[in-house]
């Protein structure tokens, strides 16, 4: 259900990323959610799996659109980022090629929704996928600090010290929660509409 050439390039592409972006950033930049997802995508792809590509898509259809946006706006302001969250894409510190590789984020979710188009959407998915959502924000958490910010657990965007990060972190985990079912209901709403729901 997958084309071979599909799953070619999918993976070639994530063989290029994962050495690129571990050597300029380490390995603790793969909790990002949307890291996350293009691995798990490229899993679910190959494995031909509803659940995990159900999972995925949950776990970022609208978080990435955040993303998108701003660099979508950046373009039009001249490299001035109205939300912040690409300022990475203008740092020249920051290799060439990588953030060029970053540039998957514009596509992630639309690759995402066209394997679940193919293989149907698992309904039931963002159950489990709430629980190893919540897990890698709880990890994140205990693994990077308030200079590396992985999503966003030490405060929006840049850390905060307005509240406990306790607080924080369990405020992110309901806004998360939310956001998630939230993305559910509206893949199963669409989905619903073509009979590809599993």
């Amino acid at each position: 259900m997958i084309p071979l050439w599909f799953k070619a390039v999918y993976l070639a592409f994530v063989a290029v990323l994962i050495p690129a972006y571990t050597l300029e950033h380490g390995l603790v930049n793969f909790l990002w959610f949307s890291n996350v997802a293009l691995m798990g995508g490229l899993l679910a792809a190959l494995f031909a799996s509803p659940r995990l590509a159900s999972m995925m898509l949950v776990a970022v259809a609208l978080l990435e659109m955040g993303w998108i946006m701003d660099f979508l706006g950046s373009l039009l302001l001249g490299g001035t980022t109205p939300l912040g969250i690409v300022d990475y894409m203008y740092d020249p510190d920051i290799t060439l090629l990588v953030r060029l590789l970053s540039l998957y984020h514009l596509v992630l979710p639309f690759v995402l929704l066209w394997i679940v188009w193919r293989l149907g959407y698992d309904q039931d998915a963002w159950k489990p996928w709430v629980a190893v959502g919540t897990g890698i924000l709880i990890l994140t958490f205990l693994l990077s600090g308030p200079d590396r910010n992985v999503n966003w657990v030490w405060g929006p965007g840049q850390p905060q010290d307005l509240i406990s990060p306790y607080l924080w972190l369990g405020i992110l985990i309901a806004a998360c929660t939310t956001v998630w079912w939230l993305t559910h209901r509206l893949i199963r709403i669409f989905m619903g509409h073509f009979d590809r729901i599993v």
